[in-house]
């Protein structure tokens, strides 16, 4: 039951806050303790071999550093002042789970087409995809925002609410250690293919089982909200593995299934055309009120997979 209430707890602040901008975040001194590791580590790696393991090591050391000093923290500041422990585990968990702030973040983007203002929701879509934004039609920025939402689904909600149902706030603190390692070294590109390597295969292992539970939780969501549940699902079952990560196509094919809209296609990054094959390719294109069923489709995921660890935890 303690856990449980950390949880319900921690959800109904990343509802009402999200993560404000001047707070002091773990994940940005994950990125310091990363870039710190990486400067100790490369120097001393100079073949393809050497520098595998270098990027091992540093991950090694983030990720079970990270989950066990949550748990000692939690533990001590429990012992001494319990009041003051409860607290400690509610911001590590709070911090863990993004439904809010993955909701501020797609509405940021979205709202200038409202004002029919493209270039602006351009811009703020650059700083959440990797994809080139300066030619985007309007169309294909509701489309970016949905396949980001459908994929932060798994990566900022889904996988954290596993991983704490497992293991509480210190499991879920790990699993978020990963994910920014892999959204730091975990490329392909010259300077990463074989220091990001470790990480990147940690990512795509420790994402496995939350993304297949993504896609099953949406078609959930898609039934109870009035989506189509079958359409989410048909579209798993014909389109999950076309996507080149071996998580991120579950989620994104039930939205497109869901929302009656296709995903993916093609699309410039770095200068280079990347031909990303169709997810749920027979459906027409995202339309004004995609977004919006999309947004709604993610909250009703969450719930469902709260639903689901809140049993978890009380059994």
């Amino acid at each position: 039951m303690h856990d449980l209430t950390l949880l319900v707890s921690a959800l109904i602040l990343d509802a009402l806050l999200g993560d404000p901008p001047h707070w002091p975040h773990m994940v940005r001194f994950m990125g310091l303790a990363i870039n710190k590791l990486e400067s100790i580590l490369r120097p001393r790696a100079s073949t393809p071999s050497a520098l595998r393991l270098a990027g091992a090591i540093m991950t090694l050391i983030l990720v079970l550093g990270s989950g066990v000093l949550t748990w000692g923290i939690i533990l001590l500041t429990g012992i001494f002042a319990p009041a003051l422990g409860l607290l400690v585990a509610l911001a590590f968990t709070f911090q863990s789970l993004a439904p809010g702030q993955l909701w501020r973040e797609a509405k940021r983007v979205v709202e200038p087409l409202e004002q029919a203002d493209l270039q602006k929701a351009r811009q703020r879509l650059a700083m959440i995809v990797g994809r080139e934004t300066s030619e985007l039609s309007e169309t294909q920025v509701r489309q970016a925002v949905i396949e980001t939402v459908a994929e932060n689904l798994n990566d900022g909600v889904i996988a954290p609410l596993f991983y704490f149902a497992l293991g509480g706030p210190a499991w879920a603190v790990a699993y978020k250690a990963v994910n920014t390692l892999d959204s730091m070294v975990g490329y392909k590109n010259e300077k990463y293919k074989d220091f990001g390597w470790f990480a990147a295969k940690l990512d795509d292992l420790a994402g496995w089982a939350p993304a297949r539970l993504s896609a099953f939780m949406v078609v959930v969501a898609a039934r109870l909200i009035g989506l189509n549940a079958k359409g989410a699902a048909s579209s798993i079952r014909s389109d999950h593995n076309k996507h080149k990560s071996p998580n991120a196509g579950w989620p994104e094919s039930a939205f497109a299934g869901a929302l009656e809209i296709r995903l993916g296609g093609p699309n410039y990054y770095h200068g280079k055309l990347v031909d990303k094959p169709w997810l749920n390719p027979q459906a027409r294109f995202a339309g004004d009120s995609d977004f919006k069923a999309a947004l709604r489709l993610m909250w009703g995921a969450t719930l469902a997979m709260t639903a689901f660890c809140s049993l978890w935890l009380v059994v």
